[in-house]
């Protein structure tokens, strides 16, 4: 978890990019770490505490995932041939559908978070986290950069650790407040999110993990605020 934990987040510690692959299993982990701050503000109940928690958050994770979602949306927003959308999601310069699809994604998760318990970002984040190991674990990558080497050394073994590791994660919650097992429905947005993948680009790269990433926690957020709105 060590040599993960820098590349998934802004946290300082030192690790060793060369054995990222051999620990693919632990990204569920990084869930309980990125989301501490978070869930902190949110339990203090700070002035404009659902704001500062999602500041919170991306100053834990930095932007590199959210500027995945933002190519990724330019991508699958250019009609034409399958050339076309991944010469556009690669593009340096970011078009207004990737501008809408952070704009989106953020604004959902400021406006989620007054209506849920102040864990919910926590089963937001594990949510997110578990669906970039999916993702992987599909080990159809498009190209040849970060997406690609990480699924080299994606096995089913790490797969069924990292599920293993995510029931754990999620169990104390579930316990704790059984209606915070609906936030599972908020996963859904992960096999979505691959597909769309698929279809459009033949396989997933970096900023499809991204993109994977952020809307299936901005999407368990949405799902978890309508149930506690309901009850």
């Amino acid at each position: 978890m060590r040599n993960i934990l820098p590349f998934l987040t802004r946290i300082p510690v030192n690790g060793d990019f060369e054995k990222i692959q051999k620990e693919l299993w632990a990204i569920p982990l990084v869930a309980p770490i990125s989301s501490t701050l978070p869930v902190l503000v949110l339990y203090l109940k700070l002035p404009l505490a659902n704001i500062l928690a999602v500041l919170a958050l991306y100053l834990t994770i930095g932007l590199l995932h959210l500027d995945g979602l933002a190519d990724w949306a330019d991508g699958i927003m250019v009609k034409g041939e399958r050339e076309r959308k991944i010469k556009a999601m690669k593009d340096l310069n970011t078009g207004i559908a990737g501008l809408f699809a952070v704009a989106m994604a953020l604004f959902l998760q400021v406006y989620s978070l007054p209506l849920v318990p102040f864990y919910s970002i926590y089963l937001a984040e594990l949510n997110s986290k578990y669906a970039m190991l999916l993702g992987l674990s599909t080990k159809r990558p498009l190209g040849h950069g970060l997406g690609a080497y990480f699924m080299e050394g994606m096995s089913r073994r790490q797969l069924v650790i990292g599920t293993l590791l995510y029931a754990i994660l999620y169990l104390p919650v579930a316990l704790f407040n059984p209606v915070a097992l609906v936030g599972l429905v908020g996963l859904l947005f992960a096999p979505y999110m691959i597909r769309l993948s698929f279809k459009n680009f033949g396989g997933i790269n970096g900023d499809c993990l991204g993109a994977i990433a952020e809307i299936t926690r901005a999407g368990t957020l949405l799902v978890l605020a309508f149930v506690w709105w309901c009850v």
